[in-house]
C-alpha cells in the first residue's frame, strides 16, 4: 500500500464514522482519533490531494473509491487481528491495541494466510 500508516489510519476512522453517522466532519475525525484540528485539516488536505477523500461545501467528508479500498483493508485487518489475539487469550485492549499496529506492517500474503488459516 502507498500510503503512510497514520494516512491509512484517519482512512479507517473516517470508514467507521460514516458507519455510524451519514455526515462525517473533520471534527469528528479529530475528536475519535484524539488529534487537534490543525493535525486533522492537514492530514484531509493531503488525503484530499491524493484522491483517498473529497470533502463536500458543507465540510462533510467522503472516501472516495480509492480511499474506501485502504480503509475497508485496513479495517479488515484491524478486525480479524483482533479477533484472532483475543482467540489466543489476549485481553480485549490489549487485543485491539496490538490489531493496530499490526494492521499496518503485516503483508498482504501473511495477512491472507492467517485468514485462511483462522476464519
Amino acid at each position: 500500500m502507498s500510503i503512510y500508516e497514520s494516512g491509512q489510519m484517519y482512512l479507517e476512522t473516517i470508514y467507521i464514522l460514516s458507519q455510524k453517522k451519514s455526515h462525517v466532519r473533520a471534527i469528528d475525525v479529530g475528536e475519535q482519533m484524539g488529534y487537534s484540528k490543525p493535525s486533522v485539516s492537514r492530514a484531509l488536505s493531503i488525503l484530499k490531494r491524493d484522491d483517498y477523500v473529497s470533502v463536500d461545501d458543507t465540510g462533510g467528508i467522503s472516501l472516495t473509491a480509492k480511499g474506501m479500498e485502504v480503509a475497508k483493508t485496513m479495517y479488515t485487518r484491524h478486525t480479524v487481528l483482533s479477533q484472532l489475539l483475543m482467540r489466543l487469550g489476549v485481553d480485549e485492549k490489549t487485543a485491539t491495541e496490538d490489531a493496530c499496529k499490526i494492521e499496518h506492517v503485516i503483508s498482504e500474503k501473511s495477512f491472507a494466510a492467517i485468514q485462511k488459516y483462522w476464519m
